[in-house]
C-alpha cells in the first residue's frame, strides 16, 4: 500500500506506520509505501495522523502513448472490484512528458473500464464524482503508470469533528504533523495562543490521549468494496480504542476573536474532547505562562496572506511575549512569511521547510529557558 502525505512529513508518517505494525516501510516523496493485510488497511485509515490517503496499487505497467494506457487499464479484470450497476470515479496525477493533461488520462482510463464491461455484459458502470462506489487512482510518473484503489475516499484530513471553521483554518493533517514533529507526546502542559477554530488543540488532545485520528469520521471508501468486512473493521476499531490513555496535564487555547473561540469550542465538543481542552478569548500579547514546569506551545500565527496585519510589529510582539512571559517553554510556530521571522528577535533552534497549502512555509522552534540559561540562548538574531 501507499500512504500519501504532505512534503516534509515522510519521516513522521514512516514512524507512525512502524509503530502501528506495518511491514516493509519505505519513504518516498510525499508518500510512504508499506505492506499490510486488509485489517491493517482499516487500521491505517483509522489511526494514521499524517496520512492524506491510503492507496492500494493493483497494477503497474509501462506507458508511452494513449494506446498503452488504454490497454494497460483494460488488462485489469474490473469485475473483481465493481459491477455494471455501480459507480466509479478516477483521480489522475501526471508527471510525464508523454501526457500533459490529467483529465485526458482519466477519460482514457474511464473508456477502457467502461468498454470492458460493455463488451462482456452489455451494461456499464457510470461515473459519480461525489459518492462513487469505487475511487480509482492513476499515477503516471515518466513512462510508468500505477493504477491503485483509493481505500480512503475523501482526504483523511476530513476527520469528522470540524463543522465550524475560521478564516485560514489549518489542515488537520498539517496540524498533526507539526505536533508530532515538535515532539509533542502529552507529557507536559500544552498551549495554542492563537487557536482559531481549534484544530491544533484537538489534534494535540488526540495525540495526548492516543485517540485514533479518524475515529469521528463518517465513512471510508473501502466500506463500499465487494470484500468489505464489517466484523473485522469493528474488531480493529475496538483494539485501537482499548489503547486510549488518560492525560494528566492541561491543554489550553485562546484567540482574540470571540467568534473563533465559539467555533473552537464547538469543534472540541464534536470531537468529544471538550473535557480535555480549555478555550478562552484572549490576546496572546497580554498573557504570560500560567503553569509551573515545562510548557509545550504550537501555533499558526497569521502571515498577512489573508489577514491584514502589520507584520513587523506583530512578529516583534510574538518574540517579546515569548521572552518576557514564557520561561521554560518550547515554542513552535509555522509561518508562510520567512522574512517576518527576523522581527521575532530570537534565534530559532530549528527551522523546517513545510507547505501550508501551496505556500512554502517554515516551522520554527524557540527554546525559552528558565533562569540563568536565559541570557545564553536568547540572543538577538544576528
Amino acid at each position: 500500500m501507499v500512504a500519501k502525505t504532505f512534503f516534509g512529513f515522510e519521516e513522521v508518517l514512516a514512524k507512525e506506520l512502524q509503530l502501528l505494525g506495518a511491514a516493509n516501510v519505505q519513504e518516498g516523496t510525499r508518500m510512504v509505501s508499506f505492506k499490510g493485510d486488509k485489517g491493517f488497511m482499516y487500521k491505517a485509515n483509522l489511526a494514521l495522523r499524517t496520512a492524506l490517503k491510503i492507496l492500494k496499487p493493483i497494477k503497474t505497467f509501462a506507458v508511452y502513448n494513449e494506446g498503452n494506457l488504454y490497454k494497460g487499464v483494460q488488462s485489469i479484470d474490473w469485475s473483481e472490484y465493481i459491477s455494471p450497476n455501480q459507480t466509479f470515479v478516477i483521480d489522475a496525477t501526471v508527471f510525464s512528458d508523454n501526457f500533459n493533461n490529467s483529465q485526458f488520462v482519466s477519460l482514457k482510463a474511464k473508456d477502457a473500464i467502461v468498454d470492458q464491461f460493455r463488451n462482456k455484459t452489455g451494461a456499464r458502470p457510470s461515473i459519480d464524482k461525489d459518492y462513487p462506489d469505487l475511487r480509482i487512482n492513476i499515477h503516471l510518473q515518466k513512462d510508468l503508470c500505477t493504477v491503485s484503489l483509493d481505500t480512503s475516499g475523501a482526504s483523511l484530513h476530513h476527520r469528522g469533528y470540524r463543522t465550524a471553521t475560521n478564516i485560514a483554518p489549518i489542515n488537520e493533517v498539517l496540524a498533526a504533523g507539526m505536533l508530532l514533529m515538535s515532539g509533542w507526546d502529552g507529557r507536559t502542559d500544552f498551549i495554542d495562543p492563537m487557536c482559531g477554530s481549534g484544530t491544533v488543540l484537538i489534534e494535540a488532545a488526540m495525540i495526548a490521549c492516543n485517540i485514533p485520528a479518524n475515529i469521528n469520521r463518517k465513512e471510508f471508501a473501502f466500506e463500499k468494496w465487494n470484500d468489505w468486512d464489517a466484523e473485522l473493521f469493528d474488531k480493529v476499531q475496538e483494539s485501537l480504542l482499548k489503547k486510549i490513555r488518560e492525560f494528566h496535564y492541561s491543554i489550553k487555547g485562546y484567540d482574540k476573536a470571540p467568534s473563533a473561540v465559539l467555533k473552537a469550542l464547538d469543534n472540541a465538543k464534536n470531537a468529544n474532547l471538550d473535557d480535555y481542552i480549555e478555550i478562552n478569548t484572549g490576546n496572546f500579547f497580554d498573557t504570560q505562562k500560567e503553569t509551573d514546569g515545562p510548557l509545550h506551545m504550537v501555533f499558526n500565527p497569521p502571515y498577512g496572506e489573508r489577514l491584514d496585519i502589520n507584520l513587523e510589529r506583530f512578529y516583534r510582539e510574538i518574540g517579546d511575549t515569548l521572552k518576557q512571559g514564557y520561561p521554560g517553554t518550547e515554542a513552535w510556530f509555522i509561518t508562510g512569511n520567512v522574512e517576518a521571522l527576523k522581527y521575532v528577535g530570537l534565534r530559532p533552534s530549528r527551522k523546517i521547510k513545510l507547505f501550508n497549502g501551496k505556500l512554502e512555509s517554515r516551522f520554527v522552534k524557540y527554546e525559552l529557558y528558565e533562569g540563568s540559561k536565559k541570557g545564553k540562548y536568547i540572543n538577538k538574531e544576528e
